[in-house]
């Protein structure tokens, strides 16, 4: 039995890149989707899904409770996880151009069992992520409508459940109605299309990099310096300033860039995936992280970083200012696009993932369902969409944050682990794009991501060992005896 647990998928090689056919170092029996994208579209793909929930909602926060003004580093640190796998993630991907991202990648290199497991795990990373940031757009919108006087009740925008020490209690709101909205509205789009999801990606993505520049170029008059002295915060306790302080800010600011492995799941709808992938994986991750580092640098500088702890942290820095107010409401409408284009990535590369496990037969065949004339998996997309939004109508944005951080992580350290295995197992395989110094960036990339899980994250191992028992049970009821790869078909 153990043998069979980590089979692994073989790799073929065809010079066909049309949709329906076998790709350049696809995987054995992977039927394509349909091939539109451009390196362009990709990179705007791993934007749109980075840029959001970071600098408008996460910054603060992490600011304000762990790292201080060091929160800089902290957006290094995690940048730099980041980079040791997305370098991973480039060769994978421009070597195996289908769907499924570490999924796949783990099916080839580390078997069955393992790929199953990632495959569960980025069931946290983008359903859970795209209810989590559909509660954060509803607070950036209903405070919009509230600014022009048409606010909704807090029974209407307000989740029914939350989390106080530990306990599940009741608000007193019956759903969140914009988190619902939102998260239909994008389901919609992903069902009529990859290309038309693409586009609009792309002009949501212009608008917020727009707001972005146009909050970076007004507000950089108004730092005061002696806003980032001390720049490392006495330590004060646990993950709370000093060097813990950056380490948790940098696994909590993780959330920010869980995206720009979302690039890797369109792989399968590449126009030219040995050249593209690498550049949307890594340009995107590139642009985001000096952003990141910009931003986060300009918010420390406007205020003390301990009136930065609120949801909104770019508007409160704004609000100090009343020569800047009538940039809060343009920068309110460049998170909740931001916020929009991280919703529509999410929402895109879950029913790809749940469509590649159909395919190998470890998930229902419903999965697998292309819609005949969008070519999209229209059924996952309506079975994700329905459960986001019920996760984003009945529950707070805190829940699920950390678990989304570490399903993410644990997939990350796998997709590093893989490239090394693959090399040693496959050394043959073309690959159009190599991480260079491999020997040495894997391991790191595997320690950098095991260390960001291992320290921040201890109280939350009970959360994460229930959900990885509900993933084995579903494997072992139905993945395990359904497998095409082990029935051998």
């Amino acid at each position: 039995m153990s043998k069979g647990l980590f089979i692994t998928k073989p790799i073929q090689a065809s010079p066909h890149v049309d949709a329906g056919e076998p790709v350049e170092g696809s995987l054995q029996g992977e039927v394509t989707l349909k091939r539109t994208l451009t390196a362009r579209q990709l990179t705007m793909l791993g934007i749109g899904a980075v840029i959001g929930a970071g600098i408008f909602v996460l910054t603060g926060h992490a600011a304000a409770e762990h790292s201080g003004p060091a929160i800089v580093l902290s957006f290094v640190l995690a940048g730099v996880a980041c980079a040791l796998a997305g370098l991973c993630y480039a060769e994978f991907a421009s070597m195996l151009p289908v769907s499924g991202s570490a999924y796949s990648y783990a099916y080839a290199t580390l078997g069955e069992f393992v790929a199953w497991f990632i495959g569960w795990n980025l069931v946290l990373e983008y359903l859970f992520a795209a209810s989590t940031v559909a509660v954060g757009w509803s607070g950036y919108f209903n405070s919009l409508l509230t600014s022009i006087g048409i606010g909704l009740p807090a029974s209407l925008s307000t989740a029914p459940l939350n989390v106080v020490d530990g306990s599940i209690v009741y608000t007193g709101g019956l759903f969140n109605l914009p988190a619902v909205a939102i998260v239909a509205a994008i389901s919609w789009l992903c069902y009529v299309g990859i290309t038309q999801s693409a586009f609009v990606n792309s002009i949501i993505v212009a608008i917020k990099v727009a707001v972005i520049l146009l909050f970076v170029a007004f507000s950089v008059q108004y730092v005061n310096p002696d806003n980032w002295v001390p720049f490392i915060p006495e330590n004060q306790g646990p993950g709370k300033y000093g060097f813990d302080g950056i380490v948790r800010g940098a696994a909590v600011v993780f959330f920010a860039y869980i995206g720009f492995d979302a690039v890797s799941t369109a792989a399968g709808e590449a126009k030219n995936p040995q050249r593209d992938m690498p550049i949307g994986i890594l340009g995107s991750l590139f642009i985001c992280t000096i952003i990141y580092i910009i931003v986060s640098a300009v918010l420390t500088g406007m205020l003390p970083y301990a009136q930065l702890g609120t949801p909104k942290p770019v508007a409160t820095a704004l609000e100090a200012y009343p020569s800047l107010l009538w940039l809060k409401h343009v920068v309110e409408i460049g998170a909740i696009a931001g916020l929009s284009s991280v919703i529509l990535v999410m929402l895109m590369g879950q029913p790809r993932i749940f469509y590649s496990m159909a395919q190998d037969g470890l998930l229902p065949a419903i999965f697998k369902r292309v819609h005949p004339k969008h070519q999209t998996p229209y059924v996952g997309t309506i079975i994700v969409g329905f459960f986001a939004c019920l996760l984003a109508g009945f529950f707070p944005i805190g829940l699920l944050g950390e678990l989304v951080s570490m399903g993410t992580l644990l997939a990350f350290a796998t997709v590093s682990a893989g490239v090394l295995v693959l090399r040693r197992t496959q050394p043959a395989l073309p690959r159009p794009f190599r991480v260079p110094a491999a020997i040495v960036v894997c391991p790191l990339g595997v320690v950098a991501c095991l260390y960001l899980f291992w320290q921040p994250f201890r109280e939350h191992w009970p959360l994460m060992v229930g959900w990885t028992i509900i993933g084995f049970l579903i494997y072992f009821g139905y993945g395990y005896r359904r497998s095409k790869l082990r029935n051998g078909a």
